[in-house]
């Protein structure tokens, strides 16, 4: 990768597989939580996620190439992260945890949306741009959400 469309192109590849795991581990999330506003929350998300591979899809389109993925290594790190505390922990400890994880994947998508948003306007790609805008917004929704139910209800106990 020598240029920045290589890198856009990369980076797009990226964050096309993470929202494909994503749509494979979040049933496991939403299964592994206890109570109902949070089994709400990921279960709301999981189907923004679809939606978002099918936008992710435009975008490759719109940019005259094959939606494809490129290995993830940092979802794949976030996704065994939340496995592990599916496994290992019960109680209040266990939703507050999964709730940091799934806050955990929002940033890193954030972070990832908003380089893309960036480098799709200063490459002229104008309708990748705005399909991008409009992922980052639900992921910038999605944590304030994930960070009221924090506040509001799982991190009290």
């Amino acid at each position: 990768m020598k240029t920045l469309s290589d890198a856009f192109e990369h980076t797009l590849q990226d964050i096309y597989f993470a929202e494909n795991q994503l749509v494979k581990a979040l049933p496991k999330v939403e299964s592994a939580a206890n109570g109902k506003k949070l089994k709400q929350a990921v279960s709301e998300h999981l189907e923004e996620t679809k939606g978002q591979v099918k936008t992710l899809e435009k975008v490759f389109k719109s940019l005259g190439k094959e939606a494809k993925g490129e290995k993830c290594d940092a979802i794949e790190g976030l996704i065994k992260e939340a496995e592990g505390i599916m496994d290992e922990m019960t109680g209040e400890a266990k939703n507050a945890a999964l709730l940091a994880a799934c806050q955990a994947v929002e940033h890193y998508e954030i972070a990832r949306y908003g380089t893309l948003r960036e480098w799709a306007k200063v490459l002229g790609h104008n309708e990748a741009h705005d399909l991008l805008t409009e992922i980052l917004d639900q992921e910038k929704a999605a944590n304030s959400k994930l960070t009221n139910l924090a506040v509001s209800e799982i991190n009290n106990g």
